[in-house]
Formats: structure tokens, C-alpha cells, sequence
């Protein structure tokens, strides 16, 4: 048994949806949530710039003796994560490898489609990660960049919102494809927008699930599982608390109060 808390963050808020599967998953289990909302958003960063942001990130939440860490970002995960694990001792996790092996044991024919911020499509981290396990694996990818600031104007699931999707989804439906990854924390939001114009037959994966199940059976593994009869959630954000916890609503269905913090860089 290990009490100490598991340390999630992302460039923003869209890691709360993996946060709150954790919540749902592991309810025995201590949080700290980062959200780097100053420097919001990742996707048009560069590597380096990503891996800087993720470093400092880290080591502060190595101040709250985290016992593992899960990059909660499709960004960071794809471009730092590697880095991470070289340069820390503490377990950390992305949310790539979990999406990708769910995606290969959901697809019948081997045809995956991927969605994301334009970095993550760019990085082909995605395509390159399936294909190393399946190289016979048809993958056709798509940034979605509007895809975001939707969600975090509440825009679900309306007219303009359906527009959108199509607009986006249609060329990999045009490429029969059978499963589709959302690639970045925000979009399983819009999962009943997806649903409407993917249809019933496309298995949607939903990687804030998957790694959420993948945290927990690394913690059994390792005998890391926590058992805290009140067990908290601690929020941070890098730029304003107020906005950060009006749009963690949005994600968790509930308030939350965060607390603003100014990384140093150190």
C-alpha cells in the first residue's frame, strides 16, 4: 500500500478528463493536478519548448512526493515523454502507448484512424507507435484544431459543433476505417458529436479511460495502490484559478477551487 499521491498534468484542462476517470477508477487514491494554462496551448510548440514546460512541471509536482506521474497530454506525451523517463527516477506515464495497444485490440480490420492537435498529428508519434507493433496496420491521421476551443466554449454538441466534426472526420470515413483514437484529452467532450456523424459501427477510443486502467494496474503491479479513506484532489493552474475552475466544470461536473501557481524554470 502507497499513499502518496499520483501527479497528472497537461497544458491545460483537458487532462481533468483523465484526472476523473482516476477519480472514478481508483476513488482510494490522492491527486495533484497541474494545468499550465499560461502557456496554453502546446500544439504549435516546438519539441524542446514542450520538453522544458514538462520538465519544470514535473519537478513540481516531485515536491508533493508523487509516486507516479501521468503526462496527460497527447502533446507532451508525444514529443517529451521519453525525455521524462530518461531524466526522473519516479514512474511516468503518457497517454500514447495505453490508446494505441486499446485501438489495436478494438480494430476488426486493422484500419485506425487518429485525431489531434496539429503537433501530435505532425509528430506521428500515433502512426509510428502502431505500426511498430503492427506494421501491416493501415493508419490515416487528421488534425482537428477547432476541435479544443469548442469544447472549452461548451459548444458540444450543437449545429456548428456537428459542422465541424464532419468537416474533419470526413476524409477518414472516406478511408473505411473501423477505429478511431482521439488523440488529445479535450475530445472524448465531444464524443457524443463524434458518435453522431461516425456512426455506431466505428470504435471510438478514448485514451484518458485507457490510461486511467493502465495507472491502476501499474500501481498493483508495482503494490502501489493507495487506500486513503478520504482521499483529496489538489488543483494548479499557471495563469488564472478562476477561468481554469470554470472550465474544470465543464470536464469534472463539479466545482473545484484551484490554486495558482508561477513556475519558476528552475
Amino acid at each position: 500500500m502507497d499513499n502518496r499521491p499520483i501527479g497528472v498534468f497537461d497544458s491545460g484542462v483537458g487532462g481533468l478528463t483523465v484526472a476523473d476517470k482516476i477519480f472514478r477508477l481508483l476513488p482510494k487514491e490522492n491527486i495533484v493536478y497541474f494545468g499550465d494554462t499560461a502557456r496554453v496551448p502546446y500544439g504549435n510548440k516546438s519539441k524542446e519548448t514542450i520538453t522544458r514546460f514538462s520538465k519544470e512541471i514535473t519537478k513540481f509536482l516531485l515536491h508533493f512526493k508523487v509516486k507516479l506521474i501521468i503526462v496527460a497530454c497527447n502533446t507532451a506525451s508525444s514529443l517529451s515523454l521519453d525525455s521524462l523517463q530518461r531524466s526522473f527516477s519516479v514512474p511516468i506515464l503518457g497517454v500514447i502507448t495505453p490508446g494505441v495497444e486499446e485501438a489495436l485490440k478494438a480494430s476488426r480490420t486493422g484500419r485506425i484512424g487518429v485525431i489531434g492537435t496539429g503537433a501530435t498529428i505532425s509528430s506521428r508519434v500515433y502512426e509510428t507507435k502502431i505500426k511498430s507493433i503492427d506494421r501491416n496496420c493501415f493508419v490515416v491521421q487528421k488534425s482537428c484544431p477547432l476541435f479544443v476551443p469548442l469544447v472549452e466554449n461548451k459548444w458540444l454538441d450543437n449545429d456548428i459543433t456537428l459542422k465541424v466534426v464532419k468537416k474533419y472526420l470526413s476524409p477518414l470515413l472516406a478511408k473505411k476505417i473501423d477505429t478511431l483514437i482521439l488523440g488529445c484529452t479535450h475530445y472524448p467532450l465531444l464524443k457524443k458529436a463524434i458518435r453522431k456523424i461516425t456512426g455506431k459501427n466505428i470504435v471510438l477510443i478514448d485514451s484518458s479511460k485507457v490510461t486511467a486502467e493502465c495507472t491502476r494496474d501499474i500501481l498493483r503491479k508495482k503494490n502501489m495502490l493507495g487506500n486513503n479513506k478520504k482521499a483529496y484532489a489538489k488543483f494548479f493552474a499557471s495563469d488564472d484559478k478562476g477561468s481554469f475552475s470554470s472550465l474544470a466544470k465543464v470536464f469534472l461536473g463539479k466545482n473545484i477551487k484551484a490554486k495558482k501557481v508561477i513556475l519558476c524554470g528552475k
